[in-house]
């Protein structure tokens, strides 16, 4: 090979070696790149936000330019609770994607959280233009809409998303939500119980509730029996005031005529407050407190109980209920029964969502075999069916297997309408 011919091989050889060392250098930042965001979200599988916090930091570190490392940064922040600091790095991306639409819907939710509702619906609107047919946007945007009152509006949005998605539950929820801002619901209910041990017991419930505004809300009920022989009926109204928009008070006081089945007298008072989280795991919280006292023929029944009611993501609930109770007859001493119960509800299909539950030493405090006894255990669930916006029909059944073989089965029906 002539000396010509030499160089030109070896010119070749170099550009292929340097061809070659770009491309696996390019190679390892791809693998350095997935490398990454497959620990972050492997730290998210595990709920381990600021692990995947520590990952992209050290990340940004060696690459500060990385887009999507900062969007990473403000999505964590933002379910870190540290809601400026996220809104910083949302805005690092905007200034060069002002078009993100992934940036800028968590960049609402940001704003969101914090009650600045303008200027979310500023950055939704942005997002819409964007993208005018995301339903994560106009769901967002609905939502929002409904916060600053433009109800009508909030409507026409969530509408709009069911024309071109029909099974969209956010939006059906959205507008059931805007249903549920009604001022007035009549809900009229029956119940069966069943026993082995005697004659089967019956009870019809009739309640109306007034939403006089966002603070206040009113209820009166009247409830017929017919238990072990005996009728009775009591009539009931309670009194509930939000204040601090996630704290509120109620109030409640209930009779009825002379008998040995209910209680003739009740006054009950509870306090409650909400929690919001903002993390894709848990969504809020509510947490109450309440005392019911119930004054029998011969007999008084206290009763101290918490609850607290998780809200999970996909419209899953779980609520977790302790009470202690103390009855009290006549000439004799008095002795404290704890109980317990906890419910789940779930979404099912379109319209259509589910309960079940547990409970255990559970009294109802509603038949004269049960004061100051234990009730042993209870199973039972329900389904609810929104046929209409401002319509539904709820029903329930459950079993309650007591000492010495004695065994209750309870079946409900109720119909309740806003308007």
């Amino acid at each position: 090979m002539n000396l010509v011919n030499r160089l030109r091989f070896h010119h070749w050889q170099t550009t292929f070696a340097l061809v070659a060392v770009c491309l696996l250098l390019s190679s390892t930042r791809v693998v350095a790149a997935d490398d990454w965001q497959t620990q972050v979200r492997t730290a998210l599988d595990q709920h381990q936000i600021p692990a995947a916090l520590s990952v992209v930091d050290h990340h940004l570190s060696e690459t500060p330019g990385d887009m999507e490392a900062h969007t990473w940064r403000g999505r964590l922040l933002a379910w870190s609770g540290r809601w400026q600091e996220a809104e910083a790095e949302y805005h690092i991306v905007l200034d060069k994607f002002p078009n993100d639409v992934d940036v800028l819907t968590g960049l609402a939710d940001v704003l969101l959280w914090q009650k600045e509702y303008p200027e979310a619906l500023t950055v939704l609107e942005q997002a819409r233009i964007a993208a005018p047919n995301d339903p994560e946007v106009l769901v967002r945007r609905a939502r929002v809409l409904t916060l600053l009152q433009r109800k009508s509006e909030a409507r026409a949005q969530f509408q709009a998303v069911l024309s071109f998605d029909p099974a969209n539950r956010d939006a059906i929820n959205g507008l059931a939500d805007l249903t549920g801002t009604a001022r007035y619901e009549l809900r009229i209910g029956d119940e069966t119980d069943f026993f082995n041990y005697t004659e089967n017991a019956q009870v019809e419930t009739a309640t109306l509730t007034a939403h006089w505004n966002e603070r206040w809300t009113t209820s009166f009920g009247i409830s017929p029996y017919y238990l072990f022989g005996e009728n009775a009926v009591k009539v009931w109204a309670d009194a509930s005031y939000r204040f601090h928009q996630n704290n509120w008070v109620r109030v409640l006081g209930a009779a009825a005529n002379p008998q040995d089945v209910v209680p003739e007298s009740e006054a009950l008072i509870e306090y409650g407050h909400g929690f919001r989280f903002s993390n894709p795991f848990f969504q809020g919280l509510e947490s109450s407190y309440q005392e019911h006292s119930l004054w029998y023929r011969g007999a008084k029944v206290l009763t101290l109980n918490t609850t607290q009611i998780v809200y999970l993501p996909k419209e899953w609930t779980w609520a977790l209920s302790i009470t202690g109770s103390r009855t009290q007859f006549v000439g004799e001493g008095s002795s404290w029964v704890p109980s317990g119960s906890t419910k789940v509800g779930f979404p099912i299909v379109r319209r259509i969502s589910g309960n079940v539950l547990f409970a255990v030493g559970a009294e109802n405090f509603a038949q004269v075999d049960q004061i100051g006894r234990l009730s042993a255990r209870t199973y039972g669930g329900g389904l609810r069916y929104r046929f209409a916006e401002s319509q539904d029909v709820t029903g329930f059944v459950a079993r309650q297997d007591r000492e010495y073989g004695q065994r209750q089965t309870s079946m409900g029906l109720s119909y309740g309408i806003r308007f």
